[in-house]
Formats: C-alpha cells, sequence, structure tokens
C-alpha cells in the first residue's frame, strides 16, 4: 500500500512539474557566451507619465535589478508610445523596445534578457514578442520572460502576497485593466482561487474586460458587503487607477450604497511583487522556452521512435 501510494504521489509531481515548467528547458545564457559576447537585461514597462508612481514602481524595480543582478547591464523600455511622446515633451527620454534593443545591438551586446512588467500574457506581451521577433536576428540569442501571472504558481504567490498585504477593511476589491482577447480569463482564475483558498472577502474585476463592474457588485451585494476597499491590480497607479478606480469604480460604488475607499497604490510597490519580477529574470537566465513548433516535431519524433 505504502509503495502504491509512493508511485501515485510521484506520478502527480511529475505531472505538475510537467504542467508547471514543460515548455521552458535548463539552459544558462551566460554559460553560452563567447569571448567578445556582452549581455544586457531590458525592462519592458508599459510606462506612465505620472512621476510619483513611476519613482514608486517602475524606478525601484529597475534599480532592484540592477543591484541583484550587478554582472550585466540594464536598460529600460516603454511600450506605450503616447506615453513615450508626451514625457518626451516634458524633456524625458524613453525609448520603445526596438529603439532600445537596437541601441544595445549598435554598443555591441550580443545576448538579451528582456522581462516586461506586464501582468497578464495579453496583448501587451503579445505587442512585445512581435517586436522583439524583428530585430531578433541582429542577436546571438533573445530571451523574454514572462508576465506577472503566467504559471499556476505564481497565481498562488499573488495570493498569498496579497492577502497578508491588501487592507483588512471590509471587502478588497482588486481592479486590473483587463483586455478583449481570451487572456482576460487571467482575472477570472485569480478571483476564483482568491475564493479557493479562503479569502471570500476579495474580488477581482477590470476596467475593459470580464470580470467587469457589474459581476463584481453581484459578489459584494451576495456577501452583503457594506464596506469597500478599491486596490489597483496594476503595476503603476497611472491613468486608469486615478479615473477609472478613484474616479468611476468609486463614484458607481457609492452609487450602490457601498461605503467605499481606495488603496492608491500600484502593484509594482509591493516588494514582494517586485521579487518576483526578479525571481523571472533569475529563471530566465537559467531557462530557455521551447519553441512549440520544434517540441511537438521532438515529440513526433520520439513516439516513432518507439
Amino acid at each position: 500500500m505504502k509503495k502504491l501510494l509512493f508511485i501515485i504521489m510521484t506520478i502527480m509531481s511529475i505531472t505538475c512539474q510537467a504542467h508547471e515548467g514543460g515548455n521552458f528547458i535548463a539552459s544558462n545564457i551566460l554559460e553560452n557566451m563567447k569571448d567578445g559576447d556582452k549581455a544586457a537585461i531590458l525592462m519592458v514597462h508599459f510606462g506612465t507619465t505620472y512621476d510619483d508612481t513611476r519613482a514608486l514602481t517602475i524606478d525601484v524595480i529597475n534599480d532592484k535589478v540592477k543591484k541583484t543582478f550587478t554582472e550585466l547591464e540594464v536598460r529600460e523600455a516603454y511600450t506605450a508610445r503616447i506615453v513615450i511622446r508626451r514625457l518626451k515633451e516634458r524633456g524625458i527620454e524613453k525609448h520603445n523596445p526596438i529603439d532600445a534593443l537596437l541601441k544595445l545591438k549598435a554598443e555591441g551586446y550580443t545576448h538579451i534578457l528582456i522581462q516586461s512588467s506586464n501582468i497578464i500574457d495579453g496583448v501587451e506581451m503579445e505587442a512585445l514578442r512581435k517586436d522583439v521577433a524583428s530585430v531578433e536576428p541582429f542577436f546571438k540569442e533573445v530571451r523574454i520572460g514572462t508576465p506577472l501571472l503566467y504559471h499556476v504558481s505564481d497565481f498562488e504567490k499573488v495570493v498569498d502576497i496579497l492577502k497578508k498585504e491588501c487592507p483588512s477593511k471590509g471587502e478588497i476589491v482588486l481592479v486590473g485593466h483587463g483586455t478583449y482577447t481570451p487572456s482576460t480569463a487571467s482575472y477570472a482564475m485569480l478571483d476564483y482561487m482568491f475564493k479557493d483558498k479562503g479569502a471570500n472577502n476579495f474580488h477581482v474585476g477590470t476596467v475593459e474586460g470580464y470580470p467587469s463592474f457589474c459581476e463584481v457588485v453581484k459578489q459584494l451585494k451576495v456577501n452583503k458587503a457594506k464596506q469597500v476597499t478599491l486596490v489597483p491590480f496594476m503595476f503603476v497607479a497611472g491613468d486608469h487607477a486615478n479615473n477609472d478606480i478613484a474616479g468611476e469604480w468609486k463614484d458607481s460604488l457609492e452609487i450602490e450604497d457601498f461605503k467605499t475607499d481606495v488603496d492608491m497604490k500600484g502593484l509594482g510597490e509591493n516588494t514582494n511583487i517586485q521579487d518576483m519580477f526578479v525571481d523571472k529574470i533569475r529563471f530566465l537566465i537559467h531557462h530557455k522556452m521551447i519553441d512549440i513548433v520544434d517540441k511537438k516535431k521532438n515529440y513526433a519524433a520520439g513516439a516513432a521512435a518507439h
């Protein structure tokens, strides 16, 4: 019986490992470098025109990465072209990913690790991958890290962090940006996981996706909530946090007779969330994502051999 239980637990462990990391293989990018090669980390952010939240989030994570990976050059890029333009009008220069990568190429960098501060694997990640693909042939190797929520373990870590650190006043409503693509399901998964772990006073909504404001209100009414605290589920507390969350969402909840507060902090201010991104870079140094086409070919070849 004990032997059977051991076998079952072993199979479950292997299954979980394959599910979580099956699209990566061990490969140290630094050990693959030759004499004359140079490596750099490119931190990619959506960006913000709010100087205060940028100083508390983007600047902090960039600095933490520099202090953690002292042997590597660290640069940054913004993906929001409108933010780049508005900052330039104020004399603040920010590069988009393509320009930042071309600059690194011109300076002789051959191996690039790219880590974004995106929350989900949505349209921003899709656009980043397309930008990178257009200049990738100029480098010996380029690796792109995963967003905050990617593996199931990422969701679990975020739930554990926020359960401990979010304000305890009444019902907690985390409001993300949202998206029109199927990846909006990431927010619903996070909401489900909070409740699965016993945090029934946590709810997840989005400004531009699902769950929407209406779904959140339904859950609040089921819980017979009176006090609500809105928390931006975004890396920076910028336009959406100030206009949509502290503005429209707060006003609308008060119309529904909920006493509403706003905890105006971006996820990027949370040191544990920052550490999750640092860990993703550390993982990226030692692991390479498998191209799905190659993976299927290798699987087919292995199946044919048997």
